[in-house]
């Protein structure tokens, strides 16, 4: 099987979160999930206020993102996480 390439777009509780912790907190998760952060970027979206998109590598094997959107989802400063694209990677 192939590899999947994901892009998720994860949204702060507010703009006093501290993004490069939350990063790191996020690192975590996807590892622990058997996936591979590629990059993370913050995009500004209104008033201060700056999502950050986590594109990873996981194995197509796992199937759905939904138990790692879960975990994500838990942490203290996060306010939403969605999926925002997924491609299956050959090669």
């Amino acid at each position: 099987m192939a590899d999947v390439v994901v892009t998720m777009k994860i949204m702060p509780k507010g703009v006093d979160v501290n993004m490069g912790e939350l990063a790191e907190r996020i690192k975590e998760k996807v590892a622990s999930f058997g996936g591979e952060v590629g990059k993370i970027e913050e995009k500004p979206v209104a008033f201060g206020l700056k999502s950050l998109m986590v594109y990873f590598v996981m194995p197509e094997e796992k199937g759905s993102t939904e138990p790692l959107e879960k975990e994500i989802s838990m942490l203290d400063d996060v306010e939403s996480v969605d999926v925002v694209d997924v491609r299956r990677a050959i090669g």
